[in-house]
């Protein structure tokens, strides 16, 4: 999922195919690293750091929370940003997370609050510093291409294929990971149902939006996470996947314009939708189903104030922290590109000759977006 899904799910962009999945790569490699420290210093409070199976799943985890966000900020940040904002970004949701489930005690065993959602607002905050009026026409490079759209839909495949997996993998005993696995599973599938009708629905002509499809059939992954294993009837996953799925199409084809436009944040790959939106979702899911029954782990209560104490602290401290981390990243000396050199390749990479552009146009793009055409 951490370096085939996110990195191919973000090559949409026709000519920033080599940044997304190797500076994914990059980002991926040090981030579990770093993670893996992080995380061992605040749950072993001075003791040697255990290195097994869960912590190399947690640090991963961390990992996932930096690579949402790089995809608020795809193809305007530079390599040495995008290794300052993982190291923030890493640090920062340690710490959150410790806070969420060793001081409030509160369960998200798929992690829709303290991976999804707060990525999505650390990221979100961190373009909205970086914000570049420059871009409000669009760049001409900000477009897919048929076969960049494939090679995104690798990317949604295995994300949608192993999701279940991602949601169970630290749930504490076996009947709760087949909880898991089975309520993920079917939130996807009524989710992806849900999300090819809708494409349909919304659009003019009746079309379906690859866009859509390769991000809102996973929006129910996202919002079933915290409920996963719960105990949840596998109708109500279908419930959340479905609510999920009208969510983050419906995110795309309206709010996305208009956080552009009216509020200076532009989201690259539209993270608000299939991870902000969905996060919330799921973590106010997990409000309700804790509110309905009890839920016990390992002789932790777990009660729907700690859940929603839990869901409004990460969305605080996501966005805290994501405009401190753009103040950060605005320093001069960090080699932002220009805005004539944002989504190219070729400005960080050797790519072949046919593929380099002879020269830059400094034009602005008048053409739809890729999110203007799901409209």
């Amino acid at each position: 999922m951490i370096f085939v899904g996110f990195g191919f799910l973000m090559t949409f962009l026709k000519k920033y195919g080599f940044s997304s999945v190797g500076i994914n790569m990059f980002i991926a490699a040090l981030g579990l690293q770093w993670g893996t420290l992080i995380q061992g210093f605040l749950h072993t409070k001075g003791e040697k750091i255990p290195v097994d199976i869960k912590s190399m799943i947690n640090a991963d985890f961390s990992t996932a929370a930096a690579l949402i966000s790089f995809g608020a900020v795809l193809g305007k940040t530079s390599p040495l940003q995008m290794l300052i904002l993982t190291v923030v970004e890493v640090t920062i949701f340690a710490g959150n997370e410790y806070l969420v489930t060793e001081i409030l005690q509160a369960t998200d065993v798929g992690a829709s609050m303290t991976i999804h959602a707060f990525g999505a607002y650390f990221g979100l905050a961190v373009t909205l510093v970086l914000y570049r009026p420059g871009l409000k026409n669009k760049h001409e490079n900000e477009e897919s291409t048929y076969h960049s759209d494939i090679f995104a839909m690798i990317g949604t495949l295995f994300l949608w294929l192993f999701w279940p997996s991602f949601n169970s993998a630290i749930a504490s005993e076996t009947i709760y990971q087949l909880k898991a696995i089975v309520n993920t599973y079917y939130s996807l599938a009524a989710c992806t149902v849900v999300t090819f009708a809708l494409s349909s629905l919304v659009d003019q002509r009746g079309k379906f939006s690859m866009v859509l499809i390769q991000n809102a059939t996973l929006a129910g992954g996202v919002a079933v996470g915290t409920c996963a294993d719960m105990s949840i009837h596998p109708f109500v996953a279908m419930c959340i996947g479905s609510m999920a799925g009208i969510i983050s199409v419906l995110g795309f084809h309206f709010l996305t314009p208009f956080l552009a436009s009216k509020l200076n944040i532009q989201d690259t790959c539209g993270v608000h939708n299939l991870h902000g939106l969905p996060g919330i979702l799921g973590g106010i899911a997990g409000i309700v189903v804790t509110a309905v029954k009890d839920e016990v782990r390992q002789g932790v209560h777990f009660t729907p104030g700690m859940q929603a104490a839990a869901l409004g602290s990460t969305i605080g401290i996501a966005l805290v922290g994501g405009a401190l981390t753009g103040g950060i990243l605005k320093l001069p000396f960090l080699g932002q590109a220009s805005d004539q050199n944002c989504f190219d390749d070729s400005v960080y990479w050797e790519v072949p000759e046919e593929e380099k552009l002879h020269e830059i146009h400094a034009n602005n793009y008048d053409g739809p977006t890729r999110f203007e055409a799901t409209m």
